[in-house]
């Protein structure tokens, strides 16, 4: 690994080092200070030029950024940064941001940068976010295992009057891209789930059959493109973990003043995320649930 550090410019903190080298590492991070202004632009180019350098075929190759997001030296905007990490992306070197501080953070900046590379976005607030990310689950997400992953979820009409995905507009591709490989798809790493999630109004009572789900992408080792499908089906009970999920995704549809939450109360939403609530992220979700009812006063 190597690390590069962006104040007013850029410069190189460590060179590329074997994390055999363990002492040498920690010698550097213990080095970090604040240090001006935030040109990340610069930062990124010198990260980006050590990667290349050090580029291993068969091997991990991603630059990593650590930010608030907020750039205000040299090229500050989204389309000026993304052409850079597009081509370097297209190069096989991958691209993780992972967003730090409160106040004026640029969420948007950093998904978009995450999304072009062809990489994952995170956002630390705890220490314990710090350690579930960096210590337990960030090996899986530098191990890519699917490049360009597209899914598509295909009702039948005549058993699904109508449906809504609840968020991901940012990643929608038209049903025309699907099978369009030119058209950019999502990564996956080794242990990456993802969850989305549907609102449908069934016909009658049906409960198997209600559609497809297809799931296209591409292998990077050895670029084939492969596809797999299949059928909907609602079970006979909901698992708790679903209904955790429901509960999340309600809350952030009274948050943003969805029309369909509009008859929906985050008290609701606190007493089921209560009672499916399980492990340490989880009771710190009803937590912070607790803290916006207080200050929405519900």
């Amino acid at each position: 690994m190597g690390i590069v550090v962006y104040g007013s410019e850029g410069r190189k903190l460590l060179e590329p080092t074997s994390a055999e080298n363990k002492e040498r590492i920690l010698a550097a991070i213990d080095q970090l200070v604040p240090e001006g202004s935030t040109n990340a632009e610069e930062g990124l180019k010198l990260g980006y030029e050590m990667a290349a350098e050090h580029f291993l075929r068969d091997g991990v190759n991603r630059v990593i950024l650590c930010s608030d997001g907020v750039a205000n030296v040299g090229n500050t905007s989204a389309e000026g940064i993304l052409p850079t990490i597009e081509r370097y992306a297209g190069e096989g070197i991958a691209f993780s941001t992972f967003g730090f501080g409160m106040g004026n953070y640029n969420d948007v900046l950093m998904e978009q940068l995450a999304d072009k590379g062809n990489g994952s976005y995170s956002y630390i607030d705890t220490f314990s976010e710090a350690r579930q990310v960096f210590a337990e689950a960030l090996t899986g997400t530098l191990q890519t295992i699917a490049t360009d992953v597209k899914i598509q979820v295909e009702f039948d009409p005549g058993k699904v009057d109508r449906y809504r995905l609840l968020g991901y507009e940012n990643r929608d591709v038209r049903d025309e891209d699907f099978r369009n490989d030119r058209t950019d798809g999502g990564e996956i790493g080794a242990g990456h789930t993802v969850t989305a999630l549907y609102e449908i109004k069934r016909k009658g009572e049906a409960r198997d059959g209600l559609g497809t789900v297809r799931v296209r992408y591409r292998d990077p080792d050895t670029g084939k493109t492969s596809e797999t499908a299949q059928p909907i089906a609602i079970g006979e009970h909901l698992s708790t973990e679903l209904k955790f999920l429901a509960a999340v995704a309600e809350c952030a549809e009274i948050l943003r003043g969805s029309y369909w939450a509009k008859d929906s109360s985050l008290a609701a939403v606190r007493e089921l995320a209560e009672a499916t609530a399980a492990g340490e992220e989880q009771l710190e979700f009803v937590r912070l649930l607790k803290d916006a009812a207080a200050i929405r006063g519900n």
